[in-house]
């Protein structure tokens, strides 16, 4: 679960809450003093410095009055996934801003090899978007992400004795859900 900073600042100024009061609505979680103002100003300002973690999301959200999905963003990460990213960006792609269970549904009869942990990704975040309490048809694929991962490095024998190099690339897929602007209560 991430904050989705732009709302939690949106949400704040109509409530007219301000910093302070965030900072000590987090204190509760473990965070003392000057430090939670300091956290909640690089939470809005978009910095994940310290982390904000599930309970100073719930804790944020009792503060502003409103559910904890109006201000999060459910992720989920697949890393080291054995298939170029090139390739598993198509598969990304096609379901980037879809409804969930739409996106499912592609992921579930596509042909392509990414299909399946981009499918696995996608589940987890719906998973954990339903345990924070967001309604499950309207959860759309906010974010959809292939990042680079580290190259499997293997030799081919070639003539004169030399070797050359196979390079076999991974990639980490991330998706991100969150719920449609408008939708819950």
């Amino acid at each position: 679960m991430k904050l989705r900073p732009e709302e939690l600042k949106n949400r704040a100024e109509e409530a007219g809450v301000s910093i302070e009061q965030l900072a000590a609505a987090i204190e509760r979680t473990g965070t003392s003093g000057k430090n939670a103002e300091k956290a909640v100003r690089n939470w809005i300002s978009g910095k994940d410095h310290p982390r904000c973690k599930r309970a100073d999301i719930e804790a944020l959200a009792d503060a502003v009055g409103c559910r904890v999905t109006d201000i999060a963003r459910f992720v989920s990460r697949v890393n080291h996934h054995r298939g170029s990213p090139k390739k598993a960006k198509l598969v990304v792609d096609l379901v980037r801003g879809r409804n969930a269970d739409e996106a499912s549904d592609l992921l579930a009869f596509s042909t392509k090899r990414a299909a399946v942990n981009v499918r696995k990704a996608l589940e987890a975040a719906r998973a954990d978007a339903e345990e924070a309490g967001a309604d499950r048809d309207s959860l759309i694929v906010a974010e959809s992400r292939i990042d680079e991962g580290p190259h499997i490095k293997r030799f081919r024998p070639k003539d004169r004795g030399r070797a050359h190099p196979i390079l076999k690339r991974t990639s980490h897929i991330t998706i991100g859900l969150q719920e449609r602007p408008g939708a819950g209560f």
